[in-house]
């Protein structure tokens, strides 16, 4: 079949329309990330981060830690991504985000794994879409809490998207 004659439903999941969410869900991501240190030195120079715990080894060494600390705003960021595929497949927009915390440090080689709560569903504006409010959890290979936020998106309704 051409990719131009192709439904964009058909490229997306199935159930993460808003329809699809259920206030007090929790859903546990399928998909782990561990953090690599090129990504994370390259992000925070990029960004002109100079907290030299994210890429100053030597000196982190003397300090609590012990070694060279993930950048938070990576961290956020992988764990949105890895809640992606279930929660924002069918989004029209980002809303907003609010209430992050990093709760614990994540090291250079450590692997984060994300749940998601849902925590409230209301209608939109328009007719063809729905607002789900999101709570994101990301923990360390150990189950540590490590970041936790929450997370507005304007969702699909499969009543207007989806396949009828």
């Amino acid at each position: 079949m051409p990719a131009s004659s192709l439904k964009v439903s058909a490229l997306t999941g199935k159930h993460n329309y808003f329809e699809d969410f259920t206030v007090g869900d929790v859903m546990k991501h399928a998909r782990g990330k561990t953090v690599e240190p090129m990504e994370q030195v390259w992000i925070t120079n990029v960004t002109m981060n100079t907290a030299e715990a994210h890429f100053n080894e030597h000196l982190t060494q003397s300090t609590p830690y012990g070694q060279r600390l993930g950048f938070g705003g990576v961290t956020i960021s992988m764990c949105i991504g890895l809640a992606a595929e279930d929660t924002a497949e069918n989004a029209l927009m980002e809303l907003g985000m609010d209430k992050i915390r990093l709760k614990g440090p994540l090291h250079h080689g450590d692997t984060l794994y994300c749940y998601t709560e849902v925590l409230e569903k209301k209608d939109a504006k328009q007719d063809d879409a729905g607002i789900v409010r999101f709570k994101h959890y990301g923990v360390n290979q150990d189950d540590k809490n490590i970041v936790e936020g929450e997370r507005t998106v304007l969702i699909k309704r499969r009543s207007h998207w989806g396949d009828k």
